[in-house]
């Protein structure tokens, strides 16, 4: 499908790959659209939905400028996506026993190890701790212990079914509270950096980072660490699962992974578009140049999808990175009980409480009709259904 729908009020267009977006999405888009800075257009994903500062599902560039709220809070939250060689029947009678492995061995929600694990403790990315943020150095000892944990919100571990009924592994996973704090603290040093020039922007969070600045190298040190800290907590959480897998359907012997994919959906990075060097943002949308294998989840109900990039220009070579909600936590956790989180989750062993009652597949979009609607960006090349989810 082409973009549905074009905003023209801001400095340049925005193109959005859906006609449903909310008009507080819209708002924060015009207002991104009217910096002075954003090159060319402001591509929009299918999963758009508001966000912090910028629209979830947003992705534009600049020359030479970085806006941190439109990284977004979980910098370089992630995707990972492992085929194992079991089959479906090999979980008959296993998955409550396997799903409490899980729970056991990877702490969800606010909940961290006890003390770091070994995995944690040899990654080399602590020999540069002390060159991050100074107001951040408080928390290297919870950073080290949440390390190889899941955390909450739409973070997830699935065990799932392709059509082939192969085992997968899925997991969404961020930076935890390190990545957080390290985006709050430059969030508020570019609101404070426009602040002493006397610059104003539409909303505070919209507040940037010239590239040339110290405050901006100190801003990409840090989210780089971030990322690589990401790329690490899922490193190891993948670890954790597979050793649960493997002692469940192999009687604890090392298995083979038949293939691996992995995409990460809030960052920034130097790419070539429309024959310029640019910083591309993504918040919430993964890249999909000509032939990158990509994920795209659904809901604790719903399927999820690999797919690889069509290269889409007028993308910014992007796709979505999941359903994207259509309503908030609160209001979720309003129009729906404990008993329509049970019928909208049938056949997945998961939980099926209050606690997750805002992770309700009806909160999210419909993922069909997302895929759909960016058939020009992505094909899809194996779709997933999950028979486990562990969520905080």
């Amino acid at each position: 499908m082409p973009i549905k729908k074009i905003l023209h009020t801001g400095k340049v267009p925005v193109k959005i790959w859906t006609d449903d977006i909310e008009q507080e999405a819209e708002q924060q888009l015009l207002q991104l659209a009217s910096l002075p800075f954003v090159f060319k257009h402001i591509a929009v994903m299918a999963d758009v939905h508001a966000g912090k500062g910028s629209t979830i599902g947003t992705v534009y560039a600049s020359k030479d400028t970085i806006i941190p709220a439109a990284v977004g809070v979980d910098i370089g939250c992630v995707m990972a996506a492992v085929q194992t060689p079991f089959k479906a029947f090999q979980l008959d009678g296993k998955l409550a026993t396997l799903r409490h492995s899980l729970e056991r061995s990877i702490p969800v929600g606010f909940n961290q190890h006890r003390k770091p694990l070994e995995q944690s403790l040899q990654w080399s990315g602590w020999n540069n701790f002390k060159n991050l943020h100074p107001k951040i150095h408080k928390l290297f000892e919870k950073a080290q212990n949440q390390l190889g944990t899941l955390g909450g919100g739409n973070h997830f571990l699935e065990i799932c079914l392709d059509r082939e009924e192969n085992v997968w592994i899925l997991l969404h996973s961020g930076s935890r509270n390190i990545g957080k704090e390290l985006a709050d603290i430059h969030i508020g040093v570019a609101e404070e950096l426009l602040k002493k020039y006397h610059i104003e922007v539409p909303h505070r969070d919209l507040s940037y980072l010239p590239i040339d600045t110290e405050e901006c190298k100190q801003y990409f040190h840090d989210v780089l660490w971030a990322q690589t800290y990401a790329l690490e907590n899922r490193n190891i959480m993948l670890q954790l699962a597979m050793k649960d897998v493997r002692y469940e359907l192999n009687k604890g012997e090392q298995f083979p992974i038949v293939q691996m994919v992995n995409c990460h959906h809030n960052y920034v990075a130097l790419e070539q578009h429309y024959g310029q060097s640019v910083w591309v943002t993504r918040k919430g949308a993964i890249r999909a140049q000509k032939g990158d294998d990509g994920i795209i989840p659904g809901s604790m109900g719903t399927k999820s999808y690999i797919v690889k990039g069509l290269g889409n220009a007028e993308s910014f070579c992007s796709a979505s990175h999941g359903a994207g909600r259509r309503m908030s936590r609160n209001k979720a956790r309003a129009m729906f009980s404990e008993n329509d989180l049970r019928e909208q989750t049938k056949g997945v062993e998961c939980r099926k409480d209050k606690g997750v009652l805002d992770e309700i597949p009806q909160a999210y979009k419909n993922i069909d009709e997302v895929i759909e609607n960016q058939n020009d960006l992505v094909e899809v090349v194996a779709t997933l259904k999950q028979v486990i989810c562990v969520k905080g």
